[in-house]
């Protein structure tokens, strides 16, 4: 299973989203600090979800580390998150 779909998997069980979209963009980061050759370093996640309602930013963003454990921190370089 590639990186786009576990992290997919994660955050639709933690949160059921009412809008999730997994992006890799290593591609466009080729020459970069952290880029890897395979992609799979830097993503762009959007998800929408009641359960992240009524938290602050920072809340809400260490919710979504915390859904993606570190098997999954510890082996991407980036992870732009939008969360409505």
């Amino acid at each position: 299973m590639g990186m786009v779909q576990t992290i997919e998997d994660k955050l639709r069980a933690a949160f059921t989203p009412s809008h999730l979209s997994v992006i890799d963009e290593s591609e466009a980061h080729r020459g970069h600090a952290g880029f890897q050759e395979g992609g799979e370093s830097h993503f762009r996640v959007e998800i929408a979800s009641d359960l992240l309602n009524g938290k602050t930013r920072l809340a809400k963003h260490r919710a979504v580390y915390a859904a993606l454990g570190p098997d999954v921190m510890d082996r991407i370089h980036a992870l732009a998150l939008t969360i409505r």
